[in-house]
């Protein structure tokens, strides 16, 4: 009898032990099952414009295929890179952000480097896409130029960085703050074409500097530009292409054009975060948002161009951006290195208010 009741509690010990590893297999983001196979679920960090035609075109088919379930959760470039640096805890798997945020934050150790070997779709993506100074592939660009009234000039005269000073144009026109995603990309063209490259800024600030007087607005989103343009209070304004896209398809007599020199253009990059529980998830995930697919149907829904050359897009995007939608290395246009901008965006911004947009 003795026996049978040491027997007895040993096995009941033996179940409370495999309870709790069971229990702490849970807690630790876990699913539990015997494989110890990951959630199907995953938590993406977005931008706040266009969730819902994402939603349609990229999550639910996603779900469908995978059977993860996607939340989403939205905001700007800097105020979700700051939330993730202030909570590494999140709980948050993917980041889609700008090229400049997702260095900033590759710097501040907050995106882990992605395995290339586990996401196929990445052998499959244009070079630029892949570009080894950052953790994550980018899933679509934007190319900076001119935006411009075709009831006040042509292409050629838009296209030219000097068509700004035009005293014609005196208080017609508008330039990104360097807050805005054209800001760094219009410096640095404007750098280039009147200095020794991207970032001889000393020459770019001074240019943008003069023509401070007669500039009608500094702008720091899409809609403050679209809006003036369209009620034809300014004629030109540097912008990226995709701000032209819902005018030229309402109709307006409005066109944008790639800048006759200093051609760049930024990116937006799939970053996986450092630490995240559901790392198959989001490979899964990102190798999903590069396919020809998804790719189709994002440039259909949300107009972003695809980095899958296997993709089909809308004439429309080709109207806007040119040969440049299809192949911008092609066109002439580059990205810049986020190294120096990294480096010295702050004070680059300081420098902006003080030279630029306080004239």
């Amino acid at each position: 009898m003795q026996k049978i009741n040491r027997m007895k509690g040993l096995a009941f010990g033996a179940a409370l032990v495999a309870a709790a590893l069971t229990m702490t297999a849970c807690g630790s983001g876990q699913s539990g099952s015997p494989g110890g196979e990951e959630e199907k679920k995953l938590v993406l960090s977005s931008f706040a414009f266009g969730v819902d035609d994402l939603k349609k075109s990229v999550i639910e088919p996603f779900t469908k295929a995978t059977g993860i379930e996607v939340e989403i959760e939205s905001g700007s470039n800097a105020d979700r890179l700051s939330k993730l640096e202030l909570n590494k805890n999140s709980g948050i798997d993917v980041m889609l952000i700008a090229d400049y945020y997702a260095a900033l934050g590759q710097a501040k150790d907050l995106f882990a480097k992605v395995d290339a070997s586990k996401i196929p779709n990445m052998a499959k993506i244009s070079p630029f896409a892949s570009d080894e100074k950052f953790n994550g592939p980018a899933y679509t660009f934007q190319l900076n130029g001119m935006m411009y009234r075709t009831d006040v000039m042509g292409a050629d005269k838009a296209a030219k960085w000097e068509t700004l000073a035009d005293p014609a144009n005196a208080r017609k026109v508008a330039l990104p703050d360097l807050a805005a995603s054209s800001g760094q990309l219009t410096l640095s063209g404007v750098s280039a074409t009147y200095g020794s490259g991207p970032f001889d800024v000393d020459k770019g600030f001074a240019k943008l500097g003069a023509l401070a007087p007669s500039t009608l607005k500094f702008y720091t989103a899409s809609t403050e530009v679209t809006n003036l343009i369209q009620q034809k209070e300014i004629v030109l304004a540097p912008a990226l292409d995709g701000f032209a896209y819902n005018l030229v398809r309402s109709g307006a007599p409005v066109a944008w054009t790639p800048p006759a020199t200093g051609k760049y253009m930024t990116t937006n990059r799939a970053m996986v975060v450092k630490g995240t529980q559901h790392p198959t998830n989001a490979a899964k995930f990102i190798d999903y948002l590069l396919s020809s697919e998804a790719q189709s149907a994002s440039a259909q829904a949300l107009g972003d161009k695809p980095v899958n050359p296997a993709a089909t897009f809308p004439e429309l995007l080709t109207k806007i951006s040119g040969p440049a939608a299809k192949d911008p290395v092609a066109a002439g246009f580059t990205a810049l290195d986020p190294a120096p901008i990294v480096e010295n965006r702050s004070k680059w911004v300081e420098r902006y208010a003080r030279e630029v947009s306080s004239k």
